[in-house]
C-alpha cells in the first residue's frame, strides 16, 4: 500500500504542483495564507488553469429553463405513450423523443458555434437524418437512394461543422473537457 507521502507526490507531479521541502517548523506556512479547507488548494489550481471561454454557453433567453422544461415535457410524453391506447400512445411516443432530441440539439447548436465543445457528428448527422426524412416523406423515394443522400449530406455537413469550431475555438480540432 503506498504511503501518505508516496500519494501526495503523485498528486502533486497530477496537477504541475512543485514538491516543496520542508525542513522543519522553519518551513510551516504562515496563518494567514494556510488554506481553511483541505481541497482549496486543488480549487485553486484548477480554477487557474481555465481560460475565460472554459464557461458553458449562456441560452438566449437567459436564466429561465426553457431546455430542460421541454425534456420534461417530451419525458412526460413517452411515459404517457406506454399507457395510452395504440392510436394517441404512438403520437405521444413519437412527439415525446422529437422534443427530447430537439432539446439536445439545441444544447449542441448553442456549444458547437460558441467553441465550447465539438457536436461535428451529432449536426452533421442531424442533417443527414433531416434529409433522409423529407426524401422519404415528400420525394417519395426508394429508401436505399434517401440512406445514401443522407450519408453525403452527413459528411459534407461535418466538414463545415468541423471548420466552424475550429474557427470559434481557437484552432482546436476538438475539445475534451
Amino acid at each position: 500500500m503506498a504511503s501518505k507521502r508516496s500519494r501526495k507526490r503523485r498528486k502533486e507531479r497530477r496537477h504541475g504542483l512543485a514538491a516543496q521541502p520542508q525542513a522543519g517548523p522553519a518551513a510551516e506556512v504562515p496563518a494567514e495564507t494556510a488554506s481553511p479547507v483541505a481541497g482549496d488548494d486543488e480549487k485553486r489550481i484548477r480554477s487557474a488553469r481555465r481560460t475565460p471561454g472554459d464557461d458553458a454557453p449562456a441560452p438566449p433567453w437567459g436564466s429561465f429553463p426553457l431546455s430542460e422544461l421541454v425534456v420534461l415535457v417530451g419525458l412526460v410524453m413517452l411515459v404517457a405513450g406506454f399507457f395510452v391506447g395504440p392510436p394517441r400512445g404512438g403520437l405521444l411516443l413519437g412527439t415525446g423523443l422529437a422534443l427530447g432530441s430537439l432539446a439536445g440539439l439545441e444544447l449542441a447548436v448553442r456549444e458547437h458555434f460558441s467553441g465550447y465543445r465539438s457536436h461535428t457528428i451529432l449536426l452533421g448527422g442531424a442533417v443527414g437524418i433531416a434529409l433522409i426524412a423529407v426524401m422519404l416523406l415528400v420525394f417519395e423515394a426508394p429508401p436505399i437512394a434517401a440512406a445514401a443522400a443522407g450519408a453525403v449530406a452527413l459528411g459534407v455537413s461535418a466538414y463545415f461543422f468541423a471548420g466552424a469550431f475550429r474557427r470559434r475555438s481557437g484552432g482546436a480540432l476538438f475539445k475534451i473537457r
